[in-house]
């Protein structure tokens, strides 16, 4: 046991592969610097206290053996006791902590607070009690928060955002493909071009939820009437064999699956320009055959256009949040848009 740990979680930013990790398919995100962050500081009892300052500024109280599940088990506290859950049931030991929870990143910005929160807490939960992560128990750890999102928030994610924050490595992206997760570090060599995001002023909410759910759920009716495990698997004939909205949807994965690798290509040759090109067209698969944007989000993605962006796309699920945008050298970022570059996977500070 050790008297006080703070773990940080990153917020997460997807360069390109949107709706693709729980399809079997191909992404390529990277970690941020803004993220959350959790103080765990050992108590005596039997209890998990905390302390959301940044969130409701509420506080919370549950026995360390047994989180309940109540009408209070929502918002910032799922993800609290979920994890003390899911730990445990992982055979993970923990001890009783105070956590303080602050954070830097907008929730309902597309740039998944809410991944940051859960590593952020898992690391703290585990390094209050004495136990180191190795490197290779970080995939691990991502399915355990995965499945606090997933069984106590109600939110059918896949595994892209706890990879990234826990994987995340300065100046790389990750190309991961979520039908064996493997992970390949892909260097993110902007030079004088630069990746800022613009927030569409329209945050996620409960429908945003229910729309990824939606989704989700289609395209899991759509392997099953192909016979297939992923729609990732499906052909190009086999999507267009479908009822609307089921072929579009296939038709979204198994395109950008393709342009994963062309941006990785694109990222090799130090081609940005056809970079810019890929985002544009994700925007538009997103859009059109995902059924994901918004009028909001479509007015941010115009005027990082007209303000002279190479490309520019929704970020995160959609439905709301924020969009990213490659610039050129002779552009200068427009009011309101934030550079972002790849920085270090969640760790303890101290």
């Amino acid at each position: 046991m050790t008297a006080s740990v703070t773990a940080f979680g990153p917020g997460r930013v997807n360069l390109i592969g949107e709706h693709t990790d729980y399809n079997g398919g191909l992404a390529l995100p990277f970690a941020i610097a803004e993220g959350v962050t959790v103080v765990a500081t050992a108590i005596d009892g039997d209890d998990v206290r905390a302390i959301a300052s940044d969130f409701d500024g509420g506080r919370d109280a549950f026995p360390l053996a047994d989180p309940p599940r109540d009408d209070d088990t929502t918002g910032w506290r799922a993800f609290v006791r979920g994890m003390v859950a899911e730990l445990g049931a992982d055979g993970r030991a923990l001890t009783p902590a105070l956590l303080e929870i602050s954070g830097t990143l907008a929730r309902g910005s597309g740039l998944s607070s809410s991944a940051a929160l859960e590593v952020a807490l898992a690391l703290a939960l585990l390094g209050v009690a004495g136990v180191d992560v190795a490197d290779d128990d970080r995939l691990a750890l991502a399915r355990v928060c995965s499945r606090v999102e997933n069984d106590w928030v109600g939110a059918q994610t896949g595994l892209l955002d706890q990879t990234a924050s826990l994987l995340g490595r300065s100046g790389r992206a990750l190309r991961i493909d979520f039908r064996d997760m493997d992970v390949t570090e892909i260097p993110l060599d902007l030079g004088a071009w630069t990746l800022v995001t613009a927030d569409s002023g329209q945050a996620h909410s409960l429908d945003a939820a229910e729309g990824y759910n939606e989704r989700r759920a289609e395209c899991e009716d759509a392997a099953r009437r192909l016979g297939v495990a992923t729609v990732s698997e499906a052909t190009p004939d086999q999507a267009a064999s479908l009822p609307d909205p089921l072929s579009r949807r296939v038709r979204h994965v198994l395109e950008e699956n393709a342009r994963v690798d062309a941006t990785v290509a694109a990222l090799r040759a130090g081609d940005l320009a056809d970079v810019g090109r890929l985002l544009d067209a994700s925007h538009a698969s997103l859009r059109d055959l995902y059924d994901a944007s918004t009028d909001a989000v479509e007015r941010t993605v115009s005027a990082l256009r007209d303000a002279g962006a190479a490309g520019a796309r929704m970020v995160g699920g959609g439905f709301g949040g924020h969009v990213l945008a490659l610039l050129p050298p002779d552009v200068t970022p427009p009011p309101g848009a934030r550079a972002v570059t790849p920085g270090p996977g969640a760790h303890l500070l101290r």
